[in-house]
């Protein structure tokens, strides 16, 4: 009986345990890639500009939309860990107006824009996977890094 009982722990065990990761791996690290059936598809690259209008701080991104589309509402990447921690990203929509795609970062001394909920875990030596935890809308979303002026930029139609 005690056998049987350690040979379903085991089981169920084996079961939860994360198995390796066998999908296509990014050609650069320090990019995310958009997870697309059997391919990645790396996400628009771009320095995010801070300006001060009428004491609210914005954020904004040259051009009116990513080139980097997708049909799903709750997409994943998957990135190679170079200079960048995936655990420091953040999840905005951004709004196109005039040409640009810009996130209200505060205003007047209040938080603005909230980041989206994200999940990032490991794949493998330094492969990891970033989630989005809900559902995303149709519009323009960017991936930034805590603390840096890079964007990783994606549409969702």
């Amino acid at each position: 009986m005690r056998t049987a009982a350690l040979l379903l722990a085991a089981t169920a065990a084996l079961g939860f345990a994360q198995s390796k990761y066998e999908g296509p791996k990014p050609e650069k690290a320090d990019i995310p890639y958009l997870r697309h059936a059997a391919k990645l598809i790396p996400l628009e690259t771009s320095q995010a500009r801070d300006e001060t209008r009428k004491g609210d701080q914005w954020a904004s991104v040259a051009g009116a939309a990513s080139p980097v589309r997708t049909p799903l509402a709750e997409p994943y990447f998957v990135m190679e860990m170079g200079k960048i921690d995936p655990k420091l990203f953040e999840l905005y929509r951004v709004e196109s107006k005039n040409g640009q795609r810009e996130v209200l970062i505060s205003k007047k001394n209040k938080q603005g824009s909230k980041p989206l909920r994200i999940m990032v875990s490991p794949l493998g030596d330094r492969l990891y996977r970033i989630d989005v935890n809900e559902t995303l809308e149709n519009g323009e979303y960017c991936l930034s890094p805590s603390g840096l002026d890079t964007v990783f930029c994606f549409q969702v139609y």
